[in-house]
């Protein structure tokens, strides 16, 4: 009896895998995030030109996450990389240019009513917190008008920093559950 139950237990149960898509401006640290929660040393971190896809583990789901590069002549190429994303990871620098967080807020915009993404969870992380120039997440989240523009919407919108993982892996753990509220919505 006590064999049995040691030895014939079967494989742990599956567990659900997501596919997702990342994006964000150059600089917002797509690739240094997503590197850190893959147990990778963010020292050797490149910017993502074109883009890249990591196997994100997490202890009930694996993201397989599709990285998509920041650059002005990519973000134009996207939404050709859109289909079959199940949810979406839009990383912002919180501490940039006015400018930028300009460019940022329309790129967020356009995701957040594309066809592809429109009905899809949103993660939005507002990085960099750790630097003194970083604005909250209720400015951000003013400046970006996100109440009005995404009311309806599953969207979180986190802050975070490469210092601090335990809320960046949080924040993950809630976009879990949006996916898995997703797709309980969509069988």
């Amino acid at each position: 009896q006590c064999f049995r139950a040691l030895c014939c237990k079967g494989p742990p149960p599956a567990r659900p895998e997501y596919d997702l898509v990342c994006i964000g401006l150059t600089g917002s640290g797509k690739t240094s995030l997503l590197s850190k929660l893959c147990s990778e040393s963010p020292d050797s971190v490149v910017s993502t030109t074109g883009f890249s896809i990591k196997a994100v583990p997490f202890q009930n789901a694996i993201l397989n996450v599709k990285e998509l590069g920041g650059a002005d002549n990519i973000r134009k190429y996207w939404s050709r990389y859109y289909q079959g994303s199940q949810g979406v990871i839009f990383v912002l620098d919180s501490a940039s240019s006015e400018d930028d967080l300009e460019t940022a807020r329309n790129e967020l915009h356009s995701a957040l009513q594309h066809p592809q993404l429109c009905t899809l969870p949103f993660l939005i992380l507002a990085n960099h917190q750790d630097k003194p120039a970083a604005r909250s997440v209720q400015e951000v989240k003013k400046y970006f008008e996100l109440e009005p523009l995404a009311r309806g919407k599953r969207w979180i919108l986190q802050p975070c920093s490469l210092d601090d993982m335990e809320a960046l892996k949080d924040s993950f753990s809630q976009l879990i559950n949006l996916l898995e509220d997703h797709e309980a919505v969509r069988m």
